[in-house]
């Protein structure tokens, strides 16, 4: 089997902003809900799509908010995207599909939760991590475990994940951490730009292993006594922003992995909730309603 790990923030964002608005009968704004909802219900439809979860980020705001003042917060989305969260939470869990809406931790961490319970076990084929973040390419493992672009439909594995970014997944919070993540609040240490990270990384693998004297080292990157410098002089920084790159794995989850086995749409559920937000286009979409044979 596959096991599909959907990130539904990623999923609601790319709706929101790909679709006009659509006003629920009430008033409620549901673009960025239909959208979701289309996209996944498009999902379930492809070969090997059988057990699957989505990921939301309930609030915006996580532990690492507490670890570092700059990290991303809330502040510029949308006020009309923010109102479709916890309806978009409804609505997936309408569809039949697990949801983990996550409040201390993110929704990140949680797919890399589950990527790391079910990654070994003897039925999984092969873990699905349906997003285009950065962030999760660190989970990648081999052909294993996977990062899926659904909108480029680009799969990163092993050699995709180091063609990309220059280091292999494992790599990948140390990288982050150098160079930054804007997406994520994220500045990086100065002079270390992704050229330089990915040269200095493929030898050292970790920032804690890069030696504060270049004349240690055994790359070249350009302006390496300005870029040790910096980094000389930055260890602790460098150590805080590793540790908002790498994502948690000790999420708790309380599904087994038999319970993320999709066993249709509940049609009574997902037909009330259509008729709620206006969306009488979609009523009759699924292709398979619970209790009817696959």
């Amino acid at each position: 089997m596959k096991i599909h790990l959907v990130d539904g923030t990623y999923e609601l964002f790319r709706a929101h902003f790909a679709l006009p608005p659509v006003m629920a009968p009430d008033g409620r704004p549901v673009s960025a809900v239909r959208g979701i909802m289309q996209t996944i219900l498009m999902l379930l439809r492809e070969d090997g799509v059988t057990h699957m979860a989505c990921a939301f980020d309930h609030v915006v705001e996580s532990f690492r908010n507490d670890m570092f003042d700059g990290y991303k917060t809330g502040e510029g989305t949308p006020e009309d995207l923010m109102g479709q969260f916890d309806l978009a939470e409804r609505a997936i869990a309408a569809l039949g599909v697990v949801v983990w809406p996550m409040v201390e931790f993110e929704a990140d961490d949680v797919l890399a939760s589950a990527t790391e319970l079910w990654r070994d076990a003897p039925e999984v084929e092969q873990v699905v991590i349906c997003s285009p973040d950065k962030d999760l390419t660190q989970m990648v493992l081999g052909s294993k475990v996977v990062c899926l672009d659904r909108r480029r439909n680009i799969t990163l594995d092993n050699a995709g994940v180091k063609e990309k970014f220059g280091v292999p997944p494992e790599s990948i919070p140390d990288y982050l951490a150098l160079v930054g993540d804007a997406a994520d609040g994220i500045p990086g240490i100065p002079r270390w730009g992704a050229k330089t990270a990915a040269l200095v990384l493929d030898r050292y693998g970790q920032i804690e292993n890069i030696p504060d004297d270049p004349d240690l080292w055994d790359v070249r990157p350009r302006g390496a006594q300005a870029v040790a410098a910096s980094l000389a002089e930055r260890r602790e920084e460098a150590a805080l922003y590793k540790r908002l790159t790498t994502l948690r794995l000790d999420v708790p989850i309380t599904e087994s992995l038999d319970q993320l086995r999709w066993e249709g749409v509940p049609k009574q559920e997902y037909q009330a909730l259509c008729a709620e937000l206006g969306f009488k286009g979609m009523m009759d979409l699924p292709h398979r309603w619970s209790g009817e044979p696959e």
